[in-house]
């Protein structure tokens, strides 16, 4: 398991980080691992050192969370440690996060708006990151570590589920950060191939699906930049005023600690006018009542050729890059990228983000359907077609 431990390290430390180029020698790397995944901070840490790099370390015990919502009233929910989160920010050049849970249901029964408080109260923090990044001067990346609680919620032994981990990442090949190089040219050239086009709107066709989404002017692909390992995807941010019709999600949500399950959203003029979930429906329409959580910030599509996930995994991050038969689709409300903007984010204003359709939120929830999808591009000419079907690509 050691020399999976420093392979998978060295795809997020020496690949992933400073957009597909790792990191420099006296750059500072926060790596941010939860107590379950020691193991993997071990590599990481010794990733980050042979680099010539600063290692800071944010070691998160595990079983933690659910007491502060417990216990924590109107002012601890509230509370945002300024100063230390400014300084962190200032400090840190890039962040390793690892996902890696004992408990998927630790905070089952928690109060959705006590949740959302706490996220809302954190918001100026993640702010800051999003301006250091836009400006260049950030970047980040996130993988899993599997134990045996993730495993056992979607019905896998640990073997199996480290096995589609371990696929995903290619930490079966001798040399990793190759294969992921040659895969970020195959998704560079579907992200060209996307914007000549030049598409104005798209539209989805699925079962219980009928989805119309405007992507809005100077607007880019993106994929391909070592934001998450793995990351087969390619997505955009819509103008979210464009977007009108339903969808019907396959693929079970966990957010804020609940399982949601079979959601449905229906859009009017951009906006949610109808959410439903067979499961946790009392967790995603709390969500969808934050500020702006009712509109879309990004629009994503999975080729099956390229992903070798073939399970579901019961987080946002493999499950959002599914392959399996079809692929995926999944839309994500809330936040926008604002790196999808064709031209120098760091130049504009929170006035033409919003002239443009950017969506500015706390949120940002990816719900995802596997189900077999058409999905036709509308040119600027008023011709159609059709850009992804049976899984795959058709550019």
């Amino acid at each position: 398991m050691k020399e999976i431990l420093d392979k998978y390290a060295d795809v997020l430390v020496n690949f992933a980080l400073n957009n597909c180029t790792g990191v420099r020698p006296g750059e500072v790397v926060l790596l941010q691992v939860p107590e379950c995944a020691k193991p993997l901070l071990v590599s990481l840490r010794r990733a980050v050192l042979k680099a010539g790099a600063h290692p800071l370390v944010q070691f998160l015990p595990d079983d933690f969370t659910r007491e502060f919502f417990e216990l924590a009233n109107d002012a601890q929910l509230d509370f945002f440690p300024g100063k230390y989160l400014k300084g962190r920010v200032e400090q840190v050049d890039h962040s390793v996060a690892i996902v890696a849970e004992t408990n998927k249901h630790e905070l089952d029964g928690i109060p959705p708006e006590k949740l959302m408080r706490r996220q809302k109260a954190l918001k100026p923090y993640l702010d800051w990151r999003d301006e250091k990044e836009t400006a260049g001067n950030y970047t980040w990346t996130l993988g899993i570590y599997g134990t045996e609680a993730m495993a056992r919620e979607v019905g896998l032994s640990l073997d199996a589920y480290w096995e589609q981990i371990i696929q995903a990442c290619y930490l079966d090949e001798d040399d990793p950060v190759k294969k992921w190089r040659e895969l970020t040219k195959e998704i560079e050239r579907v992200k060209h191939a996307l914007d000549e086009l030049r598409i104005e709107k798209l539209h989805v066709e699925a079962p219980d699906t009928d989805l119309w989404v405007q992507l809005g002017p100077k607007r880019k692909w993106l994929g391909g930049s070592g934001r998450n390992i793995p990351s087969f995807e390619v997505f955009i941010s819509p103008d979210w005023r464009g977007t009108e019709g339903h969808i019907q999600f396959t693929e079970p949500l966990y957010a804020y600690g609940q399982r949601i399950e079979r959601v449905f959203l229906r859009f009017e003029k951009g906006l949610v006018v109808e959410a439903r979930a067979e499961k946790g429906e009392a967790m995603l329409k709390e969500m969808l009542k934050a500020e702006n959580a009712n509109k879309v910030g990004e629009f994503s599509l999975t080729d099956a050729r390229l992903s070798r996930i073939t399970k579901f995994m019961g987080e946002t991050l493999y499950d959002e890059n599914v392959g399996g038969p079809q692929g995926n689709t999944h839309l994500a409300v809330g936040k926008a990228y604002k790196d999808s903007y064709a031209g120098d984010p760091a130049q504009l204003t929170d006035e033409d983000w919003a002239a443009m359709g950017f969506n500015e939120s706390v949120v940002h929830t990816d719900i995802v359907a596997t189900s077999p999808r058409t999905v036709t591009a509308i040119l600027p000419d008023g011709s159609e077609q059709v850009i992804y079907a049976n899984g795959r690509f058709t550019v």
